[in-house]
This record gives structure tokens, sequence and C-alpha cells, in this order.
């Protein structure tokens, strides 16, 4: 078997196959967990001042002793596995019954109609979900559309699958006149052959919920010009202020081909149980289900169980947990406009993404230095879009005050390393 070669800018005159490329493309090194994996020695010599002492805070992932899994959750897994191989054994796409029970939920919160039986599969997490998603519909050469900055892994699954990426940008800032998709660049995009679109509402890393117009839009255009759609959905469930979230599957020409991903893993902090649901285009879902079934099975079988309090939480639970995390949202941005970091106010979700002003050090070098002499864990914004260099990501679903006191530990770090002008 013949192998294609490609050799590599680095200035080393390194040569690798077209596989070592392929993989060296889905760098993990910054994603979230994946840090501490990273040299504590590589930058010592560029550190200015002593270290910053306070309580490490990873902001890379939500921390689920903050803010602890929905109730029931064990309980229902406990149940799960007394079952035995019943529950362990279950259908590649899911447990029926737990599909049963899932479908009528999702279909009122979405406002569409899902058969459970064709139209729905339970997933080893919404990670799961996206491969899965993407795999089914992108190949090489096909045309790809995603926005910027969006959920680093849209990026990184279209170049493994061999797709072709066009970016559409995506305004999100609090000045802008008009927020969103530019959505005439995604009407060029579909007439130049694209062939599916992937994108996040709300927005991962800024936290942009798309308006109804943007929403109807899209709709509009892809069921116009036949292309698939992949709409992740995790965080819609956690939106602040009163904010309106439009459900792409509700519109009144929704496209053919449409897969929404949804999960328990960050609102109701699942995240353990490593669980997600896609559903949508029959013959999409069987396709998934197909590379389920060689690549994991199934999502964990006793796990599963625990979908049973999924929207099933107690009263005044979910508006608690989204008061607690706007609270901690708004002094947080309280923190950076102080100190004149540009931010904008997530309308839903638990992440900021502030833009850094011009440092002596690279984003990476600075976001490592952060971690070091800080104990401050972000994502650098370039992992959600390359246009993204001068930002950073934080997951604040922590522990209240500790994330404060992280927060101005970040603006202490960001003043000591800015450029002089």
């Amino acid at each position: 078997m013949s192998r294609s070669f490609c050799i590599l800018g680095d200035g080393n005159g390194t040569v690798m196959t077209s596989l070592d490329k392929k993989f060296m493309n889905l760098s993990s090194e910054n994603t979230p967990g994946q840090e501490v994996r990273q040299s504590n020695d590589q930058f010592i010599t560029l550190m200015r001042g002593k270290k910053i002492i306070g309580h490490p805070v990873d902001f890379s992932h939500g921390d689920v002793d903050a803010f602890l899994p929905a109730p029931g959750a064990r309980e229902a897994w406990e149940q799960g596995y007394e079952q035995g191989g019943q529950q362990a054994y279950t259908e590649y796409r899911g447990d029926a019954l737990i599909r049963n029970g899932l479908a009528a939920r999702l279909e009122q919160f979405t406002g569409a109609a899902i058969a459970a039986d064709r139209e729905l599969i339970i997933t080893p997490g919404t990670q799961g979900a996206l491969f899965l998603a993407l795999g089914s519909v992108v190949e090489q050469g096909t045309k790809v559309a995603i926005m910027e900055p969006d959920y680093f892994a849209n990026r990184k699954l279209v170049n493994f699958f061999g797709g072709e990426i066009f970016p559409i940008p995506l305004v999100y800032e609090d000045n802008a006149i008009e927020k969103g998709p530019n959505l005439e660049l995604l009407e060029k995009a579909f007439k130049a052959g694209v062939q599916v679109l992937v994108f996040s509402t709300p927005n991962n890393p800024t936290g942009l919920v798309y308006s109804k117009t943007a929403i109807e839009s899209i709709a509009n255009l892809a069921a116009s010009k036949d292309v698939t759609v992949i709409v992740d959905q995790l965080y819609s469930r956690l939106l602040y202020s009163e904010e309106v979230y439009s459900h792409l599957r509700a519109c009144k020409t929704p496209p053919k081909d449409l897969i929404t991903i949804m999960g328990p893993s960050k609102t109701e902090s699942l995240s353990g149980f490593r669980l997600g649901t896609a559903f949508g285009t029959p013959k999409l879902i069987d396709r998934m289900e197909k590379l389920q079934a060689i690549v994991s099975l199934r999502a964990a079988g006793y796990n599963q169980a625990a979908l049973g309090t999924w929207f099933q939480e107690p009263n005044g639970w979910m508006e608690n947990r989204i008061t607690q995390h706007e609270a901690i949202r708004d002094d947080l941005l309280s923190v950076f406009r102080c100190a004149g970091l540009e931010t904008s106010t997530p309308q839903a979700g638990s992440y900021l993404f502030p833009k850094l002003p011009a440092l002596v050090l690279s984003t990476d070098t600075f976001v490592w230095m952060l971690r070091y002499q800080a104990g401050v864990t972000v994502t650098p914004g370039v992992e959600f879009g390359p246009h993204s260099d001068d930002s950073i990501r934080l997951n604040f679903s922590q522990d209240h005050t500790t994330a404060v006191a992280a927060a101005n530990r970040i603006v202490e770090m960001v003043q000591r390393y800015t450029a002089c002008k």
C-alpha cells in the first residue's frame, strides 16, 4: 500500500506521512484536562516576579464538586447496575425504554416530534455524538462550513475526516450592531458547494445565543440548498436574564437532514457519566449507530440509567443553578472590565472569552505561565478559531469565591506581562 508524504515547515526538514500529519492536527495538549501533561520548566526564564499564591482553579472545565450532579443521578445509576446484563448490554443506540422517555422530554423542550425508535441515539458524551454525526456525513473532500470562533473539536474532526473547511465569521462582541453569523458569507458558501454546516448555540466559547432571525435564516438557506446541519445545543437550558432560545428543528422549514446534539454533562454536572444524545434524520441516526458499534458499541449501559433524571430535576433546581451561574458570570465580568479587558456578556452557558492586550509573551506561553505562576488554568482562544489568538476561554462553573480570586490573579498576570507601548 502506498503512502503519501508531506514535509512540514518546522525548519527541521522533518518528513511525515499524511497519517502522521492527520493525527498531529488533533493536537490535544491545550484541551481540558490535558494541560497537566505539559512541561513545567520550559518557560521559567521568562517569568516576571514571584508566584502568586492562591487556590488553584482549573477554568478549562466545570467543577463538579462546586456544582454537584443533578439530584437522583447516583441512585438512578445504581438501579441500572442492579438490572445487570439487561442494562449492561443495550441496543447500540441505547436502551429502548430510556430512549422513549428521553424522546418525550426532548420533544417537549425543542418543540418538534422525535420518534424514539428511529430518530434518537444515546452516545458516550456529546463529544461522542459530534464524532458520530460528522463521521456520518463528512468524507474526503466534503465541503463543511464552521463558525469562527466555535467549539474546538469541530475543526479538528472535519480535518480528520478529510473535509474542506469553509470558515464563517461569528460576531459576538457586545458593541456589535448585529450579533451572529455572517449570513451573507454563509449563503455564498452554500452556493459554492458546501454540503454540511456544524455550529453550536449557545456558542462555545462566547456564550452567544443565535437569534430567532439567524436560526430561521440558517434553516431556510440549508433547506433550499440541501445542506446537512449539525447543531450543538449543549447549553440550551442554561439561559440568562430571560433569554429566548430558538430551536432549529422547530423551524417552519427545517433542513431535510438535521442532527441536534444535547446532553446532561454541563448544566446538570453529569460529565462523569459521559452521556450525550443526538436526534434527527433517521438515515443519519442509522449511520451513527453503525459507527458507534465499531467505536464504542454503546454508551456505558449502567450510566444510561442516569438519563432518567434529565429534565426531571426537582422544582426550582434548574432556576437556582442558573441564578448561581449568572452571579459568578457578573462578578467575573466586573473583574475583567475594571481591568480594561474586553469581555463580552455570555447570554447562556458557562464560558467567558476575554480578549488580552498585547503581551510580551505569545498567548500559548502566557497560558502556560498563568498555570505555573498563578495556579490558574485556562484554554487558549486559538483552539476555537485561528483568529482568536488574543483571547482565552474560562469555564466559570466553579466555586464562586475561588473563581473571583482566580480572575483577579489573571488580571495581575496580564498587567505583569503587558507589552510596553
